[in-house]
């Protein structure tokens, strides 16, 4: 397979899971992703961001956010999130500090 082939697919497979996170699964919460697999859609957005920044393109935390999501932090968290338990906060916690902030 050649380069631009490979990208392609790759491109269609974030944009595939983009969607089935945005659209068809609006119920998994970020905090239950996050203590399962160790990312979350805030990971994707950051993601996101930190490649448009390697890249040369400004852009913010809140805007690789709003391109991910599709619109802004407090609309979705309007929409789709709900209360978290103590017990999912303190596994959140764990989980944050083994998959996002420095191990060093």
């Amino acid at each position: 397979m050649d380069d631009q082939t490979r990208i392609e697919l790759e491109a269609a497979a974030f944009r595939r899971l983009q969607k089935h996170l945005m659209e068809d699964r609006t119920d998994v919460q970020n905090i239950d992703m996050m203590n399962l697999t160790g990312f979350c859609r805030n990971c994707l957005s950051r993601w996101y961001q930190e490649a448009a920044n390697e890249r040369g393109i400004e852009m913010s935390k809140d805007e690789g956010r709003e391109a991910f999501y599709g619109m802004t932090m407090d609309e979705w968290k309007a929409n789709y999130q709900t209360d978290a338990g103590a017990d999912t906060q303190k596994a959140f916690e764990t989980a944050f500090k083994e998959n996002v902030t420095d191990k060093g």
